[in-house]
């Protein structure tokens, strides 16, 4: 009888693009049944198969035992820490079964001007739906995207009656500049990049390896979160602030409403997969881990290759067709959550 499948080798993991894309936990407990994780709240008990989750995404009220984070991690499923609907990035985490593909792929992008540009163009391209950006130059494009931005300020600030003097902020401290819009816009932004953030670590991209942005830990982050700005934090901020809403918790609790309801998960995945894969390419783990080789690419590992003739295995033919590939998401994005806390009554007075 062979070994239960989380002992086995990467390969006999399922395939992650046949995988759940995601599950959001909320107030509930995690823990180990066999090979299967279980989510234990007062109102439901879910059990899920690890090897069909790609990313677990725990929110506020969650405790996880060691047993079900090892379980995770032998199954290639990433986790992170995460504020309500993942709008605050905590930590996260992969396992070693997890594939490295999709990173390679975004690295051999980014350090490659024309295949950077292209991708840039294609992030500008989003904003702009029916127009051609395929030859402007990156400066044509930001003073495009400044225009556009402008424009949409204008707008929401006639449709909701809101004065808007111009952006203002400090980056880092969504209060320390600015009037109270502003300050809803940065709080705004700020949880708009902890989904995003959530989403391409989950992926198994890397938040700093940016095509816009540059030079910052989270510049990918950045890139990303700028294609949904138009459509969510911007109209948020100018409608709070019609509201008289100034508290930074307002921002976070509206973006978090707004994104549950537009299922803005699936489009950030959908969006990252479009951006980084070849044209037509089906994206999907590696079969195993590999050894690079500065001839043929890369080479299988856990093989011992002291037999002396330093040769790969059919030298002189075509290289095999063992380049790493990306790990992709499924389509399919599931939440659990638990009924909200409930105070504990007063103890009754005892007899006198």
């Amino acid at each position: 009888m062979g070994d239960i499948w989380w002992k086995a080798d990467p390969h006999d993991l399922h395939r992650v693009v046949d995988r759940v894309s995601s599950v959001y936990i909320e107030r509930s407990h995690l823990d180990r049944d066999e090979n299967a994780v279980v989510i234990v709240n007062k109102k439901q008990t879910v059990r899920l198969p690890a090897a069909m989750i790609a990313v677990v995404l725990l929110g506020p009220g969650t405790r996880v035992t060691h047993g079900a984070i090892r379980l995770l991690a032998d199954s290639g499923t990433a986790v992170c820490w995460v504020g309500e609907q993942g709008v605050r990035m905590y930590a996260a985490g992969l396992g070693p079964a997890r594939g490295a593909g999709l990173l390679h792929r975004q690295a051999w992008l980014v350090t490659r001007p024309k295949e950077r540009l292209s991708v840039a163009r294609a992030m500008y391209g989003m904003r702009f739906p029916g127009e051609d950006v395929s030859t402007a130059t990156m400066q044509q494009l930001r003073g495009r995207e400044g225009t556009r931005i402008r424009r949409l300020y204008r707008e929401h600030a006639r449709r909701t009656g809101v004065p808007w003097d111009g952006r203002v902020y400090k980056a880092g401290d969504a209060f320390a500049a600015g009037d109270d819009l502003n300050r809803m816009l940065s709080a705004a932004n700020a949880a708009l990049y902890g989904i995003c953030h959530a989403v391409i670590v989950g992926i198994g991209a890397s938040p700093g390896l940016g095509f816009v942005h540059t030079g910052s830990a989270i510049s990918f982050v950045l890139d990303i979160a700028d294609l949904y700005k138009a459509d969510y934090t911007i109209p948020l901020a100018f409608d709070l602030a019609a509201k008289g809403l100034r508290e930074e918790r307002d921002a976070r609790l509206g973006l978090r409403d707004s994104i549950a309801e537009t299922k803005l998960l699936g489009r950030i995945v959908t969006d990252i997969k479009a951006l980084l894969a070849a044209d037509g390419a089906d994206i999907d783990a590696p079969a195993v881990g590999e050894l690079w080789d500065e001839r043929v690419g890369a080479v299988p590992s856990g093989i011992n290759w002291a037999d002396g003739s330093g040769a790969f295995p059919g030298e002189g033919d075509a290289p095999p067709d063992v380049a790493p590939r990306a790990a992709d998401m499924g389509d399919e994005h599931i939440a659990v959550i638990g009924p909200e806390f409930v105070e504990p009554a007063d103890p009754p007075e005892p007899p006198r």
